[in-house]
């Protein structure tokens, strides 16, 4: 990446504002300005995020907004109530109250003197679904977006639920949360009454999995926050971006169908992460891109961004399939809409059929589908996030546990684009189930890679928010769209459809084991094959900021293991999220952070699954001037039987070796759709 650091403005930064709320809570806020910005106003972009501007995102933070702030903006980071130097406490994540404080924050900065009163809003993830909630307000001085990694529909497509099942990552972030929010505020920044404000964020820390485990289907809970119970309520420019190798991209096709605002669409071969530094390459100039939208609808310069068509993809090329990428060969794409023309994308109809996979069969016999509880060890994380081993691997052992049909060899490869969607009539052999669909790149040589899959809870199969359990044996009609993908199949590569009726780790397991039958007939797979022309890179190479100057004492080294018990048959997938030990060396905060995730699950007996997390957090300064150590250590864990959901949790708080809180909770919670 190419710092720069000769910006066409000088910039200062101040480093803690604090902005008031009208009910008394002063939010915390780094900002970026340049130096003569009082005497000539510039716009404002606003990233609003619970992740702490001091620690939490200051690597990221440093290389993007002072690049902006170069380029004539002023950059504000603002950390939400309950979190890092703000006041008050955080129940939930896209709460009323935090739409509120957004509008409030909105308004304070269109109103400072360094300001013309035109405001964009930026973020990744959090603040990307918060930049479209907050544009679906409609505050006046907010023209345009950037969302990042986001979703206009909360139950779809967030870490929760899939297809109606519950996602393993709903646990996972809870107990993220639950160390997230116990971090301290920097007693450099806020004085004596950080002990006052970190106890007061201990002792009413929200039990989150809790909630999220409340409400398994499509309620109102997730209602609020999804802009897509009324897209017209976003009159701002949304420029939406994300990767293949992240969850949130089934969202980007259904806003440019469905936003009547002004639109573009990006998608890369990224990880979760803004793609200026993101893995797998090629990483793209995000940041000189980004302005040519702000300098656009924030300044009213003819950029000829709008003039482009609407939609970049890039076509990532089939590899051997490996736990991680450092770079994913492949074409850009440009389509003008979507969804596209068929000049642009022309959709074929593959049968699952007696030879396999073609066009034209037909299946004579129904097929069983009688996968182990275990089926799906090799999946992959559902986000992979913290630069680990986190891709899916070979699908062999997993294609082996399911219900398989291959294509013949395609000479001259195919190139797919969109959202390959899965018709079929099967059954289930209990009153619940799951049916799981990857379609998968096979090699000559045999190796199975995953190009993109669906997931679906029988009980929700025709909709979402209506809970109707299966009829043992009787027939269901299924229609699972897979997750949007642009991949460039290898020549003389097959596809393969693999069915399995369970995916563990990244789906919990139903109330018992539930076999399926594929019936007889026609089942196809509609395959979107991508016909418009390649183009060169579209972006330039990237750029940021100067790097957040940092010392490693020790790196963090993420890692993925598959442990399997030969005699109970028992599978478990460990997860360790080691985000390494880092001392900032502009201000001496030092960070330690480190999670362990367990999920087992057993072959056949469903009431045997569970997942053990746990997170360590450290922070500290050294010498005489503020000079504190803190340590959190934060459990979750799960188990169920066939009616209910047993969730335990616990936090131990220390300053120094003194026990500062001490909670734990244990609730029963009823399954309902899941």
């Amino acid at each position: 990446m190419n710092i720069k650091q000769d910006f066409p403005h000088s910039v200062r930064e101040l480093e803690n504002v604090l902005i008031p709320l009208s009910d008394g809570t002063l939010l915390a806020a780094r900002i970026w300005l340049p130096v003569n910005a009082e005497a000539q106003p510039v716009p404002a972009i606003l990233e609003y995020l619970p992740y702490r501007k001091r620690d939490g995102t200051a690597i990221r933070d440093e290389l993007t907004h002072p690049y902006f702030a170069g380029h004539g903006y002023a950059c504000i980071r603002v950390d939400m109530r309950g979190n890092g130097e703000s006041d008050g406490l955080m129940e939930d994540e896209y709460t009323p109250q935090e739409q509120a404080d957004a509008l409030e924050v909105i308004d304070w900065i269109a109103n400072q003197p360094w300001c013309t009163g035109h405001l964009g809003m930026m973020g990744i993830s959090w603040g990307g679904f918060n930049s479209l909630q907050v544009a679906a307000l409609r505050p006046e001085p907010l023209k345009a977006i950037i969302t990042l990694c986001s979703t206009d529909d909360r139950y779809a497509d967030d870490i929760h639920y899939k297809g109606g099942n519950m996602l393993l990552e709903n646990l996972g972030w809870a107990a993220t949360m639950l160390s997230f929010s116990a971090a301290v505020p920097d007693p450099a920044l806020v004085g004596e009454k950080w002990r006052d404000m970190w106890k007061l964020r201990l002792d009413n820390m929200p039990l989150l999995a809790e909630t999220w485990l409340d409400h398994q289907y499509r309620d109102a809970y997730w209602q609020h926050g999804s802009i897509c119970e009324n897209y017209a309520d976003i009159e701002a420019a949304v420029y939406m971006i994300s990767g293949w190798a992240d969850s949130y991209i089934n969202s980007i096709p259904r806003m440019m169908k469905e936003l009547q605002s002004p639109k573009k669409a990006l998608i890369g071969p990224w990880m979760h992460k803004y793609p200026h530094y993101a893995t797998p390459d090629p990483a793209i100039g995000f940041l000189q891109e980004a302005l040519r939208w702000w300098d656009y609808w924030l300044k009213g310069i003819e950029t000829g961004i709008m003039d482009e068509p609407a939609c970049t993809f890039y076509l990532q090329d089939g590899l051997p399939p490996a736990p991680k990428y450092a770079e994913r060969p492949g074409k850009w794409v440009q389509t003008h809409c979507w969804p596209a023309s068929h000049a642009e994308v022309e959709p074929i109809s593959l049968t699952l059929g007696d030879q396999g996979l073609s066009v034209g069969a037909y299946l004579s016999q129904d097929k069983l589908i009688a996968s182990p509880l275990t089926t799906g060890a090799l999946q992959g994380e559902y986000i992979p996030l913290w630069f680990g081993a986190d891709f899916p691997t070979d699908q062999r052992r997993d294609d082996g546990l399911s219900q398989v049909f291959d294509s013949e060899p395609y000479a001259d490869g195919l190139d797919i684009l969109g959202q390959p969607t899965l018709r079929a009539t099967l059954s289930s052999h209990e009153d619940c189930g799951q049916l799981h669909v990857r379609l998968c790149d096979i090699a000559p040589g045999g190796e199975s890679a995953l190009i993109t899959y669906g997931t679906l809870n029988l009980n929700l199969r025709d909709d979402p928010a209506v809970i109707t359990p299966p009829t043992p044996g009787e027939p269901m009609d299924i229609h699972l769209a897979l997750d949007l993908v642009g991949y460039r199949l290898p020549r003389g590569h097959r596809l393969r459809v693999a069915l399995s009726s369970a995916s563990f780790p990244l789906v919990w397991s139903p109330r018992k084991r539930a076999d399926l039958t594929l019936k007889s007939g026609t089942p196809t797979i509609e395959l979107p094959l991508a016909k418009a022309a390649y183009i060169p890179m579209p972006f330039k190479p990237p750029e940021s900021a100067t790097p957040c100057p940092v010392d490693t004492i020790r790196k963090g080294q993420p890692k993925r293991t598959i442990n399997e018990d030969v005699g109970s048959g028992e599978v478990s997938v460990i997860v360790e999220d080691d985000m390494g030990d880092i001392q900032f060396l502009d201000h001496g905060l030092r960070v330690e952070q480190y999670a362990k995730e367990v999920y087992s699950s057993h072959p056949v007996d469903a009431t045997r699954t569970r997942a053990d997390i746990e997170w360590t957090y450290r922070a500290s300064r050294a010498g005489e001037k503020d000079h504190f150590a803190v340590s959190v250590f934060s459990r979750y864990h799960l188990h169920c039987d066939e009616t209910t959901f047993y969730l335990k949790a616990e936090q131990h708080a220390y300053e120094g070796d003194t026990l500062v809180s001490d909670k734990s909770w244990e609730r029963e919670i009823p399954r309902t759709a899941i």
